[in-house]
C-alpha cells in the first residue's frame, strides 16, 4: 500500500480523499493555489505545496508543477480527483514516467474515452447502443448545418473535449445551428484547449442515468448499478440519486453488461461511469444510449457509496496499488434510497446568476459519518464540502459550495431527510440554491419519479420565485412570526429605558405574510385566525434557527430580523412576514409605499463576469431581442439582449473589463 498520496485537485474532493486515505493510514500532501492558501483542504493535509497564482491553468492544471510538488514531498500515488487534469492521458502517462502511481484508469482508456468522437465509434464496436449524430470532424457552420439537417432537428451540438455541461448548444432550427456553432467551439477552445465539435440527434423527454463501473489490474470489472441524474439546468447536474425509480432490475442488468463490455473492450480499470441517455417513453429497457465515459470518480459518487457500503476511493486506491477486487458482480447488492443535492453559489430567484463572495456565515446540518461497508438503520444526513466559514467562493473555479446526501429505507425518506436538513443549512453572504434543492425535494412531479433532463425548464418556464406554500405551513409561520416577536419584546422590556415596551400580558399580533393579514392570539399555543395552532417554539433572540414541533412534526426555519418584522426561510422559499401589535396595524394601513426607482433605461449586468463583447454604440438604435453584449462568467458566454426597442445613449464598459452585478453596462434614452 502507498506510503503518501498527493491530491492534485482543490475542495471538496481534494477533502473527501483525504478523509479515506488518513481512514486507511496514508499520510496526505494537499496542492493550492494563492487563491486558496487558506481553504480547508491544505488545513486538512499533512502537508501543502503551493502552485502558483489563482488561475486554474497558472496551477491546477500544470501537470509539471503537481509533479515537482510530488517528488519533493516523497508522494508516491496522486489522486486527480474529478476535473482539472483528471482526464488527460498525458498526466497519467507523465505520472507513470516519474515512477509514481495514477490514482485511475490506464493513459490508453483516459484517451479512448476522451474523446467524444472516438469513444462512441469504440461503444459501437463494443455493442454498446449510441445515439444517431455525426461523429466525424466538422469543418465549418455551412458543414454544420448540413449535417444537422442530415439528422433531423433537435439536435446537440457538443465540444468533443467538452463535460461538467460546457461546451453544448441544443438547436431547434438552422438559426440556431448558425448562432452557436461558432460559441461552441470557443467554448471548447476556452474550457478545454479543443475546438472540435460534433452533432448528434436529441432525444426528447429523454433520462440522463449513469452506471458505475469499477475494476481491478487482473481483468476483473463490476458494475455497482445506476444513478438517476435528469434534474438537470444548462446541462449541469443538479440532483442525483441512486437507484433510479424508473430502471427496472432488467434494464440495470442490460446496461451495467454493456457498460463493463465498454470499459472490457478499452482495457479500462479503477472507477468509471459510463453515462446512457435513456428514452423517458421507453419501456422495453432497450431505449437507452451510450453518451460517454467519464474515466475518473464522479462528484455523484457518495450515492453509489450509500446504497452499496462501499468506500470508492479506497476501491480507487486499493486498485491502484495492484491489489483485486474483494467482491464479485454477485457481491452487490443495493440497499434503500440515497439523494444527493449539490449547493452552488448561484441565485434562482435572480434566473440562477452566478454568484461571488465570502462565506459571512456556513453552517451546514448536522451530519453522521458515513457508514462504509454496512446499510442499515432509519437513514442519515452526510455532507461533504471544501469550503469554511469566512472562506470566499471566486469566480476562478467552480461555483459548487457543497454537496447534501441523504440515505433513507426509501426514497420519500431520503427525500424528507434532504428537505429537512437544507431548511438547517445556514449560508449567508451570497446567492444559493438551497431554497431551489428544498422545492425540488418536494415537488410533487419528483416524488412521482417523472423525470426528463427538461424537469427544471418544464416545470419552472418563468424561473424560480420560491416553493408555495400550503395553508397549514402559512398558519404555522405566522405563528412562529408572533412568537418571535413576543419574545423579543419580552426581551426588550427587561432593558430599563427602552421606548414604548408593550404590557407583556398582551399577546395580540397582526401578521402580515405576502399579501394576507393573519390574526395571531399567544396563548397555550396560538390562535390563527380562529384556529388553533398546538406546539412549541425553540428560540431565543439572538438565535438564527427556530424549531418549531407539534402535531404536524418538526419544522425548522432559518431566521432574519428586519425593522417590522422577520425573514423566515423554510422549505423552499423565504417568507417576508410584518409584525404588527394590532393598533400599530391600522395605522400602518395608511403607510405610503416606497416605488424603486426605474432602471429600464439600463442594460444591467445581471452577473459578475468579464464582458467579452460590446455589439453596439452610442447613437444605434436597438430592437426587441437584438445581442447587445457578451458576458462570460464560470467560463460560460451569457448573451445580453435587448428587452425593447431604444436607442443606445451611453456606453459604459468596453471588451475586457470587468464587471460586478447590477453594473450599468449601456444606458439607453
Amino acid at each position: 500500500m502507498f506510503k503518501k498520496i498527493l491530491v492534485a485537485n482543490r475542495g471538496e474532493i481534494a477533502c473527501r480523499v483525504f478523509r479515506t486515505a488518513k481512514r486507511m493510514g496514508i499520510a496526505t500532501v494537499a496542492v493550492y493555489s494563492d487563491a486558496d492558501a487558506r481553504a480547508p483542504h491544505v488545513l486538512m493535509a499533512d502537508e501543502a505545496v503551493r502552485l502558483g497564482p489563482a488561475p486554474a491553468a497558472e496551477s491546477y492544471l500544470k501537470a509539471e508543477l503537481i509533479l515537482a510538488a510530488a517528488k519533493a514531498t516523497g508522494a508516491d500515488a496522486i489522486h486527480p480527483g474529478y476535473g482539472f487534469l483528471s482526464e488527460r492521458e498525458s498526466f497519467a502517462k507523465a505520472c507513470a514516467e516519474a515512477g509514481i502511481a495514477f490514482v485511475g484508469p490506464p493513459p490508453g482508456a483516459i484517451a479512448a474515452m476522451g474523446d467524444k468522437i472516438e469513444s462512441k465509434k469504440l461503444a459501437k464496436e463494443a455493442g454498446v447502443n449510441v445515439v444517431p449524430g455525426f461523429v466525424g470532424v466538422i469543418d465549418d457552420t455551412e458543414h454544420a448545418v448540413k449535417i444537422a439537417a442530415e439528422i433531423g432537428y433537435p439536435v446537440m451540438m457538443k465540444a468533443s473535449a467538452g463535460g461538467g455541461g460546457k461546451g453544448m448548444r441544443l438547436a431547434y432550427s438552422e438559426q440556431d445551428v448558425r448562432e452557436g456553432f461558432e460559441a461552441t467551439k470557443r467554448e471548447g477552445l476556452a474550457s478545454f484547449g479543443d475546438d472540435r465539435v460534433f452533432i448528434e440527434k436529441f432525444i426528447e423527454s429523454p433520462r440522463h442515468i449513469e452506471i458505475q463501473v469499477l475494476g481491478d489490474q487482473h481483468g476483473n470489472i463490476v458494475y455497482l448499478g445506476e444513478r438517476e441524474c435528469s434534474i438537470q439546468r444548462r446541462h449541469q447536474k443538479v440532483v442525483e440519486e441512486a437507484p433510479s425509480p424508473f430502471v427496472t432490475p432488467e434494464m440495470r442488468r442490460k446496461m451495467g453488461e454493456q457498460a463493463v463490455a465498454l470499459s472490457r473492450a478499452v482495457g479500462y480499470y479503477s472507477a468509471g461511469t459510463v453515462e446512457l441517455i435513456v428514452s423517458g417513453a421507453d419501456t422495453s429497457g432497450e431505449g437507452f444510449y451510450f453518451l460517454e465515459m467519464n474515466t475518473r470518480l464522479q462528484v455523484e459518487h457518495p450515492v453509489t457509496e450509500a446504497v452499496t457500503g462501499l468506500d470508492l476511493v479506497e476501491q480507487m486506491i486499493r486498485v491502484a496499488a495492484d491489489e483485486t477486487l474483494a467482491f464479485g458482480q454477485d457481491d452487490v447488492k443495493l440497499t434503500g434510497w440515497a439523494i444527493e443535492n449539490r449547493i452552488y453559489a448561484e441565485d434562482p430567484y435572480r434566473s440562477f446568476l452566478p454568484s461571488t463572495g465570502r462565506l459571512v456565515r456556513y453552517r451546514p446540518p448536522a451530519a453522521q459519518d458515513t457508514p462504509y461497508g454496512e446499510v442499515g438503520g432509519e437513514g442519515y444526513v452526510r455532507v461533504d464540502d471544501g469550503v469554511a466559514e469566512g472562506g470566499e467562493v471566486s469566480m476562478f473555479y467552480d461555483p459548487m459550495i457543497a454537496k447534501l446526501i441523504t440515505w433513507g429505507q426509501t426514497r420519500d425518506a431520503a427525500a424528507d431527510l434532504q428537505v429537512a436538513a437544507l431548511d438547517r443549512f445556514q449560508l449567508e453572504g451570497l446567492g444559493n440554491n438551497i431554497d431551489f434543492l428544498s422545492a425540488l425535494m418536494q415537488h410533487p412531479r419528483f416524488r412521482s419519479g417523472e423525470l426528463t433532463t427538461g424537469f427544471i425548464a418544464e416545470e419552472y418556464p418563468e424561473g424560480f420565485a420560491g416553493a408555495p406554500a400550503d395553508a397549514m405551513l402559512t398558519r404555522r409561520l405566522a405563528a412562529i412570526a408572533a412568537v418571535l416577536s413576543w419574545r423579543q419584546s419580552e426581551r426588550a422590556s427587561m432593558i430599563s429605558g427602552q421606548l414604548g415596551a408593550m404590557p407583556l400580558a398582551k399577546r395580540d399580533w397582526v401578521v402580515h405574510l405576502g399579501a394576507i393579514a393573519h390574526e395571531v392570539s399567544l396563548g397555550d399555543g396560538a390562535i390563527v385566525d380562529g384556529e388553533l395552532v398546538e406546539g412549541s417554539v425553540e428560540w431565543a433572540p439572538g438565535d438564527r434557527i427556530a424549531v418549531a414541533r407539534g402535531d404536524d412534526g418538526e419544522l425548522a426555519v432559518r431566521v432574519t430580523k428586519t425593522r417590522t418584522g422577520w425573514v423566515l426561510t423554510t422549505r423552499g422559499a423565504a417568507h417576508r412576514v410584518e409584525v404588527y401589535r394590532p393598533r400599530v396595524a391600522e395605522l400602518a394601513k395608511h403607510m405610503i409605499e416606497k416605488i424603486p426607482p426605474d432602471m429600464s433605461r439600463f442594460l444591467l449586468a445581471p452577473m459578475p463576469g468579464l464582458l467579452t463583447r460590446v455589439e453596439v454604440a452610442v447613437g444605434d438604435k436597438v430592437e426587441a431581442g437584438q445581442p447587445l453584449a457578451v458576458v462570460e462568467a464560470m467560463k460560460m458566454e451569457n448573451i445580453l439582449r435587448a428587452e425593447k426597442t431604444g436607442v443606445v445613449k451611453a456606453v459604459n464598459f468596453g471588451a475586457g473589463e470587468s464587471l460586478a452585478v447590477d453594473a450599468a453596462i449601456l444606458e439607453f434614452e
